[in-house]
């Protein structure tokens, strides 16, 4: 992780404008302050991108608007947005350098947010390599777009940041390695009362424990005794959020 902090923070040094890519869904959880703060220190244009808002709701579109400013909000395998993030763009680093019409754009964020997806998006075609496994880009890529050269980074979690539940929650750990998946998914019900309940076509219970134990039972995934595993109920209860089928 450390030698991937150097390489953002070269992109960083590089880049004319950065773009921190969030999770619609959960920008606050997405949000990395130390990556904020390093590129407020250098001066840089910073432009928040909201992806997968396609499986955000209204509510928290409007929400979202009011703390992360400038930001533009994407869905970047249905193509939307992508107009509006280039326009952006070329507002801000027409403001920022004066008299300039191309710019180099570090496109920056947690593991598996979404960064190289967006990349193909704004390009409008496979360039950047993408994958559902959190960490797949290693290394800096770097890919032209007409005028907007973008690189993209590999992701980046905030250095004293501890917490295997919610990495897991947000996708930056793969739902297969997460060791507490029943954590994540109390984090996702907090966050969300309700939705998974609903997915599942399950009740409420009297706690979070007992509705990932119906999921289990209605999902038939039983370990010994036939007693509900709750432990890969709650793999494929991440997995299904990660791919965005609970919406």
């Amino acid at each position: 992780m450390a030698q991937f902090w150097q390489l953002v923070n070269k992109v960083i040094a590089e880049a004319d404008i950065l773009l921190l890519v969030l999770d619609a869904r959960m920008p606050a959880q997405t949000l990395n302050k130390e990556v904020v703060d390093k590129v407020r220190r250098v001066g840089k244009p910073l432009i928040f991108v909201l992806t997968k808002a396609d499986l955000a709701g209204r509510e928290q579109a409007e929400l979202a608007k009011k703390f992360f400013r400038p930001c533009v909000f994407v869905s970047a395998k249905q193509f939307q947005g992508t107009t509006m993030l280039r326009e952006r763009i070329l507002i801000e680093g027409k403001k920022a350098y004066k008299g300039r019409e191309g710019f180099s754009i570090g496109v920056l964020g947690y593991p598996n947010v979404g960064k190289s997806t967006l990349i193909n998006a704004l390009k409008g075609k496979r360039s950047a390599p993408t994958s559902p496994q959190a960490g797949h880009t290693k290394g800096v890529q770097r890919i032209r777009a007409g005028s907007l050269y973008f690189i993209d980074t590999p992701g980046v979690i905030p250095y004293m940041e501890k917490n295997p539940a919610k990495h897991a929650m947000i996708g930056t750990v793969d739902f297969t390695k997460a060791k507490e998946p029943d954590l994540a998914v109390f984090e996702l019900m907090d966050l969300y009362p309700g939705k998974i309940e609903v997915f599942y076509g399950v009740g409420h219970g009297e706690g979070k424990e007992e509705v990932l134990e119906a999921i289990a039972i209605k999902r038939r995934m039983l370990g010994k005794g036939g007693k509900p595993d709750t432990q890969r109920m709650a793999r494929q209860i991440l997995r299904d959020w990660q791919e965005g089928k609970i919406r």
